[in-house]
């Protein structure tokens, strides 16, 4: 029994050295991507058409105040009140479109990187399985140190995994 539990302790840390380290930096694999240029070309347009409404919005908002401020010296209370109404309104509007717009962007950009993550974590571990590793670590993720002599950047086999250069 004490030559089994000798044995093993002796054979436990050879094993562990065995193990297989990796790093991979995702976002050089991301920004690297076509999903990636193509992602962020449709979110892109997308913000700029959300602006360009929101400024179609606020330009009329604008001349109504003006043409509001000019005549409202000859206009009856009631007809000013239904105004200033109106203005109060449409500036709700506007900053309720913003929110909207915001909140839009934010999740066409997920739902669009969801799927350009889904890929490359799928290559990861398409490249940790073949490769025999027992971890790969994210390097992108703010990790402080990663020793190269126990750790192998798996980042171009992963590249060539997704078919990147």
């Amino acid at each position: 029994m004490k030559k089994l539990l000798l044995l093993f302790f002796v054979v436990a840390p050879l094993s562990a050295m065995a193990q297989k380290f990796g790093h991979v930096n995702a976002q050089e694999i991301i920004q690297v991507m076509p999903e990636y240029a193509k992602a962020k070309t449709e979110i892109d347009a997308l913000q700029q058409q959300y602006e360009a409404d929101l400024k179609s919005m606020q330009e009329e908002f604008t001349k109504k105040v003006k043409d509001y401020e000019t005549n409202a010296s000859t206009l009856p209370e009631n007809i000013k009140q239904r105004r200033e109404q109106e203005l109060q309104e449409m500036q709700q509007k506007i900053q309720q479109s913003y929110q909207d717009n915001q909140q839009a962007l934010s999740k066409a950009s997920q739902e669009k990187m969801q799927a350009i993550t889904t890929k490359v974590l799928d290559a990861i571990k398409a490249v940790g399985q073949a490769g025999g590793y027992v971890y790969i670590m994210d390097i992108a993720g703010g990790v402080p140190y990663i020793s190269t002599t126990l750790s192998t950047d798996v980042t171009a086999q992963v590249k060539a995994q997704l078919g990147l250069k």
